[in-house]
């Protein structure tokens, strides 16, 4: 029963956000001279610090603070785009879902929030599996928004498209796009479409969803020009999804290449 109760808990429990090469951290006795940062406003705000803007070097200290409680490296003070996107994982927090965009069935939901770029997975109400960060298609890839289901799964997958770019964990909701791990830095650039994850929390991914789970995909990826599709004008589905199929159905297996890595 405990071995059961260490597996919900590691479902549920957030993970931390850190670059793919962390450098070390700033010792907290030496002075914190990182500049301001692009995201100033939104760390500041979110520390509860004066919101000017501006770096002092109380801002410095509490945002390199901040950074080693979230595990970013390196760990300057600086409010850089990891940072931000820290801080997007850890105000999501419990309730990831607060403003209610991602709908509430009684059937488990994969939902992505391409504006945020965090994802998670909800049944009900109840967060089942906590928000992480994401990296979803670039400008004239984006990751298309609306209802889909899991329709086929592959642990080892590698791309037909892009050099046999490897998938792992890869788990396709929409013609070619797909959840899977990425090894590289989720917080530059974008993906051919795919929803990329580091790869423990694909892994994590992986153990939670099964083939026919619904995913629910909305907003706009920040940075990005056009908008394939709306969910707003999607009528939210009505049942829960289908059983698990059997095999390969026809219409079921991906498209032989997968436009994504």
């Amino acid at each position: 029963m405990s071995a059961a109760l260490g597996i919900v808990l590691g479902l549920l429990a957030p993970t931390v956000v850190a670059t793919a090469a962390p450098s070390p951290s700033l010792s907290a006795a030496e002075p914190c001279t990182a500049g301001t940062g692009p995201y100033q406003r939104e760390l500041e705000e979110h520390l509860r610090l004066a919101v000017d803007g501006r770096q002092s070097s109380a801002d410095c200290a509490a945002i390199r603070a901040f950074q080693d409680r979230n595990a970013v490296r390196p760990a300057d003070g600086y409010a850089g785009l990891t940072t931000y996107r820290t801080m997007l994982v850890v105000e999501a927090g419990a309730n990831p879902n607060a403003d209610g965009k991602c709908p509430v069935r009684t059937y488990r939901i994969a939902c992505v929030d391409l504006a945020r770029q965090l994802m998670w997975v909800q049944t009900g109400s109840r967060v089942m599996y906590a928000p992480v960060p994401i990296r979803s298609g670039r400008d004239g890839y984006e990751t298309r928004t609306g209802w889909f289901q899991v329709y086929w799964r592959d642990l080892d997958h590698y791309s037909d498209l892009y050099d046999n770019a490897p998938m792992p964990y890869s788990q396709f909701f929409s013609d070619g796009q797909a959840f899977h791990g990425t090894p590289g830095d989720l917080f530059s650039g974008g993906s051919h479409g795919c929803v990329n994850l580091r790869l423990d929390d694909a892994r994590r991914l992986w153990d939670t969803l099964v083939e026919s789970d619904a995913v629910y995909v909305w907003g706009v990826k920040p940075g990005t020009e056009r908008k394939l599709g709306s969910a707003e004008p999607v009528r939210p589905a009505a049942v829960p999804p289908g059983s698990r199929p059997a095999g390969r159905p026809e219409g079921r297996t991906p498209p032989p290449n997968p436009g994504a890595r």
